[in-house]
């Protein structure tokens, strides 16, 4: 067999592992909800269609994600402006700030504000101190609860996108402009906001189908309020599993049509590259608006920081002792000595750790392996294995578990199907589906900006294969590798949507620990968890942005 052979045989395998990974579980889901025991039946389309809790709930869902959109814009896009174009006393150490809910898993972001503006949170109980009152000034339950918690956790991507897009602008183009004559409103009209809209795109893009899959916000807060992906699981409770499998076709369906059609909207690419330095960010030389600015991001900082001072105030909160008081009225430490001496309490932290990264690396290696064989080598069915790769980006984390629970909860070999619900092996084989278009994203692009030169210099100097891979390519793929591997870890570390449908008593993980000790009423080991949550996906993207940077 020739080497050109080999590689596409390698190629063909990991198609059919996608296929098989991917394609397989989504396309059982759609064949379980249109057979009933009689054979093929359109019963449960029928019933979906008839339910008015149905349509409630997808619609809830759409304008949900919708709304999300507008309020996460209106949040991170003039946070952007300020930090990134304003010269601000403490500026950089403000922009770090402000894009700390990264940082937050999003279990561990809706704990936060549990703790903060809940009934017996922080807010609640010092408004009902003070103003005397006997019942909580308010639920925080519902619609509008919701989208805080969407709003606070999303207006990262609109901060990220166009700050980043504000660093590229072309200052020279700025200049060109006011040389011409243009006013500063015709500058930001003609020439800065052509240059946000790919930005500002993508922020929208991403913002929705965050949204759109959104579980743990809607399972805490949502009360009587249901948007279809705690519509599925409730289904799937009340053992009604046919319909859920409809109800989970429907989400899929409306989650590619709106990819579909939101990056058919997206806006072109502003013309030309970037030739020039970026734009310098303008002082404020009034000293009088310079501190009123100053006083205002700092204290938005302090604003947007508080469900993090939150969480790490309840961690030291003993078990029983924080009822009705403004402030908890004692603290520990035995909070966080119990998840290092009590075996039942750090065995999920022990459990997310290895099925983290497990599924960490597994993805990480079928997304270099299809790089470095689809881009560099251009492969038949390359695009196809590119596609698959990023196909689960677009479908909720809640469809994406029904789909495995339904394709590995039955034994025929002969179909591909094998009985792995109930194992140790079917929360990473689930969080390794989830984490292919993170490490892929990320992996493809280093691959692509790959020198094919550098391949040759090396073959020309005597160099084998697989001592140029070691030597030169991963050396150069080790920020692109370690980018994705970063992403994909936090993602599988603080995972609740796949884990609440897929986990055993055994393989529970720390997001299912958390929901367990807020059941309990134990707040305190709860937000424990979460500050090591939060902490241990601070220090993993920091040393991905770390080590990667210097490859």
């Amino acid at each position: 067999m020739t080497g050109d052979q080999r590689r596409q045989a390698v190629a063909a395998g990991i198609l059919v592992l996608l296929l098989w990974l991917v394609v397989y579980p989504l396309l059982l889901v759609l064949v379980e909800g249109l057979r009933g025991p009689g054979g093929w039946t359109l019963d449960f389309v029928r019933v979906f269609l008839h339910r008015p809790t149905e349509w409630r709930a997808l619609w809830g869902s759409l304008w949900i994600s919708l709304a999300s959109v507008v309020l996460a814009a209106t949040i991170g896009i003039p946070l952007a402006l300020l930090f990134g174009r304003y010269d601000l006393p403490g500026g950089r150490v403000l922009s770090g700030l402000v894009a700390l809910p990264a940082v937050l898993p999003p279990l561990v972001g809706v704990l936060a504000f549990l703790f903060l503006y809940g009934e017996s949170g922080f807010v609640s109980l010092l408004v009902q101190h003070v103003l005397g009152l006997e019942e909580p000034p308010w639920r925080l339950e519902g619609a509008g609860a919701i989208l805080l918690v969407h709003a606070y956790s999303m207006y990262v991507y609109f901060y990220l996108f166009t700050r980043a897009a504000l660093s590229s602008l072309d200052a020279s183009l700025l200049e060109a402009a006011a040389s011409l004559g243009a006013s500063r409103w015709r500058r930001l009209r003609q020439v800065v906001l052509p240059h946000l809209y790919p930005a500002l795109g993508g922020a929208a893009l991403l913002t929705f189908m965050t949204s759109l899959a959104s579980f743990s916000a809607p399972y805490i807060f949502g009360g009587g309020f249901r948007v279809m992906t705690t519509q599925i699981v409730a289904t799937r409770l009340n053992g009604e599993n046919e319909l859920a499998m409809v109800e989970t076709i429907s989400l899929t369906l409306v989650a590619l049509l709106a990819l579909l059609l939101l990056r058919g909207g997206r806006a072109p690419d502003a013309p030309g590259g970037r030739k020039g330095s970026g734009p310098a960010r303008v002082p404020v030389r009034r000293p009088g608006v310079r501190i009123m600015l100053a006083v205002v991001a700092w204290g938005l900082a302090g604003f947007l920081l508080l469900p993090h001072l939150t969480l790490l105030l309840v961690s030291f909160v003993p078990v029983g002792t924080w009822t009705t008081e403004p402030l908890p009225p004692a603290y520990t430490l035995r909070n966080y000595l119990t998840l290092v001496t009590d075996p039942v309490r750090s065995r999920p932290l022990l459990n997310s750790l290895w099925l983290g990264s497990g599924a960490t690396a597994a993805a990480v290696g079928i997304a270099l392996l299809a790089g470095l064989l689809g881009v560099g080598r251009r492969v038949r069915g390359a695009r196809l294995v590119e596609g698959l790769l990023a196909l689960p980006w677009a479908v909720p984390g809640t469809v994406f578990a029904i789909a495995i629970a339904t394709a590995f909860s039955v034994r025929a070999p002969l179909a591909g199907r094998f009985i792995l619900v109930g194992t140790i092996w079917i929360l990473p084989l689930a969080y390794l589906v989830r984490n292919l278009p993170i490490t892929s994203r990320a992996i493809l692009a280093g691959v692509r900006a790959l020198d094919s030169s550098l391949d040759e210099a090396a073959a020309t100097l005597g160099a084998g294969r697989w001592r140029t891979l070691r030597r030169v390519t991963l050396p150069l793929l080790r920020p692109a590798l370690l980018a994705g591997a970063s992403l994909a870890f936090v993602t599988a570390f603080g995972d609740f949507v796949t884990s609440i449908v897929l986990y055993t008593y055994d393989t529970r993980p720390i997001s299912m620990e958390i929901l367990s000790s807020l059941r309990q009423s134990d707040v305190g080991v709860a937000a424990a968890y979460g500050v090591v949550l939060m902490l241990v996906s601070a220090a993993v993207f920091a040393l991905g942005a770390e080590r990667g940077g210097g490859g």
